[in-house]
């Protein structure tokens, strides 16, 4: 529970929405999880460079493929570190600007959101690299010491987004993914998976985000002290409590910051888009 701190088939589908709605949820959660000692936290890397996936496992977990077939009737879409208008006109058709530029960030967001997705069933998932904007105000808890919990409000911060992910229709962000999805494939590809589909680690990453339990509420929570190099000062962020809650994925650590209400609005919306994008 770590605190911040893509060549192409083509056809119409959506995984990057989806990735970027539980992108949003980390960058809201995971910030609000640091506490800053006379430090702050780095810029963000510029978007334009392919990020390393983090501890890549030698193959993917054995199951369906799920390939996106190239579609020759498609329109040409334009280069990938040209693609941000094209990118940004396609979301138009979901949402207003005004109202996901609110959530999203909309420069690099193709290989934003491909690191990220690549990233929610590790362990970790770099903030720098999220395609969402954080969210305001920071992490809410309540008790001292070893009594400390997060506080059933924090789930409060969370609710425009998840509205915001409600008002899209599954079906339509799945069109929007496969008309983009060469993009995709293009900055996963350049991510170093050149034998693999994107869509393949989408499905996964969607996999493991239903699969996250459900427990007990309140969630007990730790601060925990991390020394950077010695020229930083130290760091407190919160974990979890509960060993097996501590060592979930980071996309289910994000599901289970959100309150129990919003995980499952935000499961039963990403099971409408994995149908979507999986057949």
């Amino acid at each position: 529970m770590t605190e911040p701190n893509l060549r192409p088939p083509r056809q119409r589908s959506f995984p990057w929405l989806a990735l970027a709605i539980v992108a949003a949820l980390a960058a809201a959660g995971w910030y609000g999880c640091r506490q800053w000692q006379a430090r702050q936290a780095a810029p963000p890397v510029a978007a334009a460079a392919p990020q390393a996936p983090v501890a890549e496992p030698a193959a993917e977990p054995a199951g369906p493929a799920h390939p996106i077939e190239p579609d020759p009737a498609a329109p040409a879409l334009p280069a990938l570190q040209e693609s941000d208008a094209a990118v940004a006109a396609a979301i138009d058709g979901l949402a207003p600007r005004a109202q996901w530029q609110r959530f999203l960030v909309p420069d690099g967001l193709v290989r934003r959101v491909v690191a990220t997705v690549d990233n929610l069933p590790r362990s970790h998932a770099p903030a720098r690299i999220w395609p969402v904007q954080r969210t305001p105000p920071k992490l809410a808890v309540e008790g001292e010491g070893d009594a400390l919990r997060l506080a059933p409000a924090n789930a409060q911060r969370y609710t425009p987004f998840v509205q915001f992910v409600q008002s899209i229709d599954p079906a339509r962000a799945a069109a929007v993914y496969r008309q983009l999805y060469p993009l995709f494939q293009q900055a996963y590809e350049e991510l170093g998976y050149p034998h693999r589909h994107f869509n393949d680690r989408a499905v996964r990453a969607i996999d493991d985000l239903l699969g996250t339990p459900e427990p007990a509420r309140p969630l007990a929570l730790k601060l925990v002290e991390v020394r950077g190099s010695a020229s930083e000062q130290p760091w407190l962020r919160y974990e979890y409590a509960d060993p097996e809650l501590e060592r979930l994925h980071a996309g289910q650590k994000i599901l289970l910051r959100v309150g129990p209400d919003h995980a499952k609005a935000l499961k039963a919306w990403l099971a409408r888009l994995r149908a979507g994008i999986a057949g």
